[in-house]
């Protein structure tokens, strides 16, 4: 991150938004022909029935990123509905680095959601994070069609098993 003084440049911009309005505001921007990233990712919810669902959820709620050139564009920016203030430092506008950008970008899949957890090859050593088996360790074997599940082999007292589960409940063992 640097701070933007008279840089004619457009950069990457941290925007914060108004509450549960970073669709609002990615929406107008790109209107006013702001380049945008408002990156996403599907998060697995339990309710307090014991449902659980999937749902699309902003990685930094309520922030998005724009690119623009900050000289020119910021009052625009900032008075865009839906967005609440660029992030400044001393009113100055803080950008990011395309390094940055770049990163959070290459881990968006095909599905243009953010994919947080390490690709699982078969082999792999993983533990379960939550549900009644949690914390019992096993080897990824496959990844199912619908790509929300695995299967691994479980290992355990004189038993071998194998277990569908979802992936969001399983993480690799380095």
């Amino acid at each position: 991150m640097s701070l933007a003084i008279s840089d004619e440049q457009p950069h990457w911009y941290a925007v914060r938004t108004k509450p549960k309005e970073e669709d609002r505001a990615d929406f107008n921007l790109q209107a006013y022909r702001v380049k945008t990233f408002a990156p996403k990712l599907k998060q697995l919810s339990t309710s307090k029935h014991g449902g659980r669902r999937y749902t699309i959820k902003h990685l930094f709620p309520p922030y998005i990123f724009a690119y623009f050139n900050a000289e020119t564009q910021l009052h625009n920016v900032n008075y865009t509905r839906g967005v609440q203030h660029v992030v400044s430092f001393a009113n100055n506008p803080v950008w990011i680095s395309d390094d940055v950008i770049d990163l959070i970008k290459s881990k968006v899949g095909d599905d243009g959601l953010v994919c947080l957890h390490e690709e699982l090859k078969p082999g792999d050593e993983v533990r379960i994070t939550s549900g009644p088996l949690q914390s019992l360790v096993g080897v990824f074997k496959r990844h199912m069609s619908d790509k929300e599940r695995v299967e691994i082999l479980l290992n355990t007292i004189n038993y071998q098993s194998h277990l569908l589960i979802d992936r969001e409940m399983v993480e690799k063992i380095h």
